[in-house]
């Protein structure tokens, strides 16, 4: 089979030469030539087709026959490894000789290698240290629609290529759900890129819904459909879940399946048992898989899919400083993609673990990674590549600048960027070695303080923490060293993480692994809160707190010293966020101390003198931190002034005005005021709380200067300060349009109630006989409302028309209130009876 294709890349055949007649009959092969000649003649092109169509595997090798050197940029590891060994296959051979595949930490291929498939954050590395991409003429981008972010990064940093250096390199993006006019846009230049359609001839699939019951889990809902599965369909079952962790609860619930082989299927799992679940064997399977099965690759013999309905997507938390990956609802076109796995090879069946009325409420696609990832590395390949904010080149979506300039920051205190923004050679050494930058320090710097092995060590856990379900470092290294599950893929990374920096020898000492995972994360560093807490507060500042199971207790059910509870510092390595929760959550940490948190991050530690309101009162210390984590503290007993004055300041924010002294005469000043605010409006001044603390630094001086303390503020006199507001020359007239007070019939001045939105004069309903009209203020724009009052001093009736109360309301009072107080005037006419002033005792 392999005779039929030529890949020799100085000699081009004709775009008509027909693809080997032996390769499979797949639906993309009608449209294998016009993709050869659309890249031909433009340079660039969109391939949409549906999985399953062939156009991972058939369309590099159509390339290749035009005596092209294709790479593929495949976004996950295991589908490159796949892709190459399905194309090897074809061709008869074995892999790494005319198909090859790079990945990291694992390479084949030879001088004969036309076609090699490779991760799309080794390609940009490889286009990074080669911006021509030497002995490359095409790059396809498979699998775009999916929106991985070192998939975006790359096509950005392919049409730069193409726009200066390699103007001949040609790109072919394809995708499978995505609609393709938007890609023909971006990799267009002066017009959009032309679009290849093929269709594909799946089989029909049906679906059914497995709705969860009542506080079951997502593996066991999972586990029960494929139970049904089984029961139901013919085939073999390809099961999706979200991560390894829920693969593997899920394996334990169908561990009593009798006649059938339940094999994981993820990206850290080593290459021998990847491909144990590609391959069909003897017996019927289950395969449970993450997001590396929705595409680039078929799950021979599959003819059932069930579906979790979850994927688990990267996320940052900016309010708490956390990132990480999360888990998700899959949006419409990942259920759709899913789904199509049964009907590869034949008629199929999916069973959709969801209500079937939750369907309709799913995303459309999922969210570009660009969008909500944390965006350090990026930050450092767009430095390296000479544009740190990536204005310089073409984005299907820029990169927000928020993140990215988060991203800038981290990097700047790791020493990748200088203060102008521009890469480093640090930077670029740390790019190099292909790992997020922080571990990229956490390798260079813990290798010279603690020897190479233990930083590849840590490194390698911290690279790939799934490997451990063990929350105390120092347990899961011992674990790795030994025979854990996993243990001797971490040896292989670790052994190629110690080749990659220099040797420098030094005996394991206690805490080395704690200093390596603080380089990493000096920001995860953390301090108990209280003694016997499991809550910490680390560096960065937020809290997180450790599982219940790293508590040790004595035989008396005291804490104990032993485990991570025990130690008053953390270095963190792993802390994840859980909606609802109060806390973040502590995965993976290591003990610590003091002097470690300081060796790992001197550029968190800061002293400052520190003036402001805490719990009532004005605060000033002295303050040793390291990030949010107070270290040391004492007393200042001088501060400065100013700062005392913006301290008495933030109180009055935080404590509002009551704080001052407020006697009567203060609190009628203060409603006077507001009145005529309300009424003539400037130069009134307005008095509410809001308005009062805009301008406290004005009407509380200079007193405001010369206090120290919550008691100081106490002891101010609202209403003497409270004047300093009044207008003038309008002050004057104060008394004249809202009066203190106002003398009735009986001889009495009665106070004024300002408080209310409108003015109420509250007096005895005897001192006003005779009285036909209220009283009228602010230059008689507002009548006084009448609050009569019974002997006692109790409301017994309000009006604004006095008048008509003595002939209609007073009646009514008289009868109720004459019986209760016969020894006071009640009169027949009180417009002609005399106003009785109350004697000393109140009647």
């Amino acid at each position: 089979m392999g005779e039929h294709i030529d890949f020799r890349a100085a000699e081009h055949r004709s775009d008509t030469t027909p693809v080997s007649p032996e390769l499979p009959d797949l639906p993309i092969r009608p449209v294998l030539g016009e993709i050869g000649e659309r890249l031909e003649d433009s340079g660039t092109a969109v391939l949409v087709a549906p999985p399953g169509t062939g156009k991972t595997t058939l369309v590099p090798l159509a390339l290749a026959e035009r005596g092209l050197r294709v790479a593929v940029a495949e976004p996950r590891r295991l589908a490159a490894r796949a892709a190459a060994t399905r194309m090897a296959e074809l061709l008869g051979e074995r892999v790494g000789d005319r198909v090859g595949y790079a990945v990291r930490g694992d390479r084949r291929s030879s001088a004969s290698t036309r076609v090699e498939v490779v991760t799309s954050g080794l390609l940009v590395r490889r286009l990074q240290s080669d911006p021509e991409l030497s002995g490359v003429d095409v790059v396809i981008l498979d699998e775009c629609h999916e929106r991985h972010l070192d998939a975006d990064l790359l096509l950005a940093l392919l049409l730069d290529a193409r726009g200066g250096l390699r103007p001949d390199l040609r790109v072919l993006a394809t995708s499978a759900t995505v609609a393709g006019d938007q890609l023909a846009t971006l990799l267009g230049e002066d017009s959009p890129a032309p679009v290849v359609r093929a269709h594909g001839r799946l089989h029909p699939v049906g679906t059914s819904h497995v709705a969860p019951l009542r506080k079951e889990s997502v593996e066991g809902t999972a586990a029960r459909a494929v139970r049904s599965a089984l029961d139901e369909q013919g085939g073999d079952v390809l099961a999706f879940l979200p991560g390894a962790r829920e693969i593997a609860r899920t394996r334990d619930l169908l561990a009593d399946l009798a006649g059938v082989d339940v094999l994981p299927l993820h990206g850290r799992l080593a290459s021998s048992e990847q491909d144990t679940a590609l391959r069909q064997g003897p017996r019927r399977r289950v395969v449970l898989a993450t997001a590396v099965a929705e595409s680039s690759l078929t799950v021979p013999g599959v003819r059932t899919v069930v579906d979790s309905g979850l994927s688990r997507v990267s996320r940052v938390d900016h309010r708490r400083g956390l990132s990480g990956l999360v888990t998700v609802r899959a949006p419409l076109a990942v259920a759709e993609q899913r789904a199509g796995r049964a009907g590869r090879e034949a008629p199929g069946h999916a069973y959709r673990c969801w209500p079937e009325h939750e369907h309709g409420t799913l995303a459309r696609y999922p969210e570009p990674e660009i969008r909500t990832a944390e965006l350090t590395r990026l930050a450092l390949e767009l430095a390296c590549w000479g544009t740190p904010d990536g204005s310089a080149l073409r984005w299907w979506d820029a990169p927000p600048s928020g993140p990215l300039a988060a991203g800038h920051a981290v990097l700047t205190a790791l020493g990748a960027l200088d203060a102008n923004g521009a890469v480093t050679e640090r930077g670029r050494r740390m790019a190099g070695l292909g790992l997020h930058p922080r571990l990229a320090r956490a390798l260079l710097d813990g290798g010279e303080s603690t020897g190479r092995r233990t930083a590849a060590e840590v490194v390698a856990l911290l690279d790939d923490d799934s490997l451990t379900q063990d929350t105390e470092l120092a347990t899961a290294l011992r674990k790795l060293r030994g025979k854990a599950p996993g243990a001797q893929r971490w040896r292989r990374e670790v052994r190629r993480l110690e080749n990659m920096v220099p040797d420098t020898p030094k005996p394991p000492q206690d805490g080395d692994d704690a200093l390596v995972v603080a380089l990493a994360h000096p920001e995860r560093l953390a301090r108990r809160r209280a003694p016997r807490s499991r809550v910490y507060l680390m560096s960065g500042g937020t809290a997180v707190e450790l599982p219940r199971s790293e508590v040790r207790e004595d035989p008396s059910g005291m804490p104990t010293s032993e485990g991570l509870a025990g130690s008053e510092w953390l270095a963190i390595a792993v802390a994840e966020r859980s909606p609802g929760r109060v806390h973040g959550f502590v995965r993976l940490a290591a003990r610590a101390d003091q002097s470690l948190a300081e060796q790992a991050a001197p550029g968190l530690l800061s002293e400052t003198e520190e003036i402001d309101w805490h719990e009532g009162d004005v605060r000033a210390r002295t303050v040793r931190r390291l990030g949010s984590i107070v270290l040391a503290e004492k007393v200042l007993t001088t501060p400065p002034a100013d700062a005392v004055r913006a301290a008495l300041l933030e109180g009055l924010r935080t404590a509002g005005t009551e704080l001052l002294h407020w006697d009567d005469d203060a609190r009628q000043l203060r409603h006077r005021l507001a009145f005529l605010h309300r009424v003539f409006g400037a130069p009134w001044p307005a008095t509410g709380e809001e308005d009062l603390l805009a301008v406290a630094d004005t009407w509380l001086e200079p007193e405001l200067s010369a206090a120290r303390t919550r008691a100081d503020l106490e002891r101010l006199d609202a209403g003497s300060v409270l004047r300093r507001l009044l207008p003038w020359p309008e002050a004057g007239r104060l008394d004249e349009l809202a009066p203190n007070r106002v003398e009735v019939p009986s001889g009495a001045r009665v106070r004024v109630d300002y408080e209310p939105e409108q003015p109420a004069l509250p007096v005895r309903l005897q001192e006003v006989f005779g009285w036909t009209s209220v009283p009228v203020i602010a230059e008689g724009r507002v009548p006084v409302l009448m609050r009569l009052l019974d002997p006692a001093g109790r409301p017994a009736a309000v009006t604004g028309d006095l008048e008509s109360f003595w002939r209609n309301g007073y009646r009514q009072v008289r009868a109720d209130l004459r019986g209760q107080y016969p020894k006071h005037s009640w009169p027949d006419d009180p417009l002609t009876a005399a106003p009785a002033r109350p004697d000393r005792s109140g009647r």
